[in-house]
C-alpha cells in the first residue's frame, strides 16, 4: 500500500512540475516571440508581416526537426535575433516544444 501511495505521489508531483513547466514556456513565449509570431504562432502580426516571419504551421516549418528549431532560436535566421545568450538551453528546448502545440 505504501509503494502505492509513493508511486502515486510522485506522479502527481511530476504532473505538476510539467504544467509549471509547460506555463514558463507559454509565458516566455508571450514575451519574447508573441510580438512576431502572434499568440497563434501564424505570424499574422504587424511585426511578423514586417519582418516575414514563418507560420509555425507551415509545412515547411513543421517538418523541420525540434534539433533545426532549436539552433534557429539560438543562433537567430534572417531577420530573427539569437537568443543563445538570453535563453537557456533548457527555455529554448520548452519553447520548442511549446510551439509544437499550438493550434
Amino acid at each position: 500500500m505504501r509503494l502505492l501511495a509513493t508511486v502515486l505521489l510522485a506522479g502527481i508531483i511530476l504532473a505538476s512540475a510539467a504544467g509549471v513547466r509547460a506555463q514558463e514556456a507559454a509565458d516566455l513565449f508571450k514575451s519574447k516571440c508573441q510580438v512576431c509570431h502572434g499568440a497563434d504562432g501564424k505570424g499574422d502580426t504587424a511585426a511578423g508581416k514586417k519582418l516575414g516571419v514563418k507560420d509555425f504551421h507551415a509545412p515547411e516549418v513543421t517538418k523541420m526537426s525540434d534539433a533545426e528549431l532549436i539552433e534557429i532560436t539560438k543562433t537567430g535566421k534572417n531577420k530573427m535575433p539569437s537568443y543563445d545568450k538570453k535563453l537557456t538551453d533548457d527555455q529554448i528546448k520548452q519553447l520548442v516544444k511549446y510551439i509544437r502545440t499550438l493550434k
